[in-house]
C-alpha cells in the first residue's frame, strides 16, 4: 500500500515521538508499504523553522533529507494537478500545507497518515 505522511506524522516518526499511533508504526514497519513524503512537508518544515516555530537538531535541508534516506521514504513532488485540485476543495480546513497534502491524497488516490481529525471531512482516506 502507498501512504502519504503529513508533516506531524513525519516528524513524530523520525523522532520516535510517543504521539505516533500504533497503527502508524505498523504501517511504517511493513516493508510492503511505500511511504511517501510530500515536497509540501519540506516546505512547511523550512517555513516553520525559519520563523522559529519549529526546533530541529539540524537545519531543515539536512534534517529532512537525512531522515528520508534513513527511512527509505519516497518523495512526492507537487504537480500542477495537485495545485489545481485546490480550486474545488471545500474549506473545511484553512491550513494551506494540510490542504495541499489533502489535494495530493485526492489526486493520487492514496491514504493520508495524519493525526489531524479535521482532515476526515475531506473525501480522502485518513489513517491514524
Amino acid at each position: 500500500m502507498k501512504v502519504l505522511l503529513d508533516t506531524c506524522a513525519f516528524i513524530w516518526l523520525v523522532t520516535d515521538n510517543p504521539k505516533l499511533s500504533e497503527l502508524a508504526k505498523e504501517i511504517f514497519l511493513d516493508e510492503d508499504n511505500e511511504i511517501l513524503l510530500s515536497a509540501v512537508t519540506g516546505f512547511e518544515i523550512a517555513v516553520k523553522y525559519s520563523l522559529g516555530k519549529l526546533h530541529l537538531t539540524e537545519p531543515p535541508r539536512e534534517f529532512v533529507v537525512h531522515r528520508m534516506n534513513a527511512n527509505a521514504l519516497t518523495e512526492l513532488p507537487v504537480s500542477m494537478a495537485h495545485a489545481l485540485a485546490l480550486q474545488n476543495m471545500p474549506s473545511h480546513h484553512k491550513d494551506p500545507f494540510d490542504r495541499l497534502l489533502v489535494a495530493q491524497a485526492m489526486v493520487n488516490q492514496i491514504p493520508l497518515l495524519s493525526a489531524n481529525q479535521q482532515l476526515s471531512a475531506y473525501d480522502i482516506e485518513r489513517i491514524w
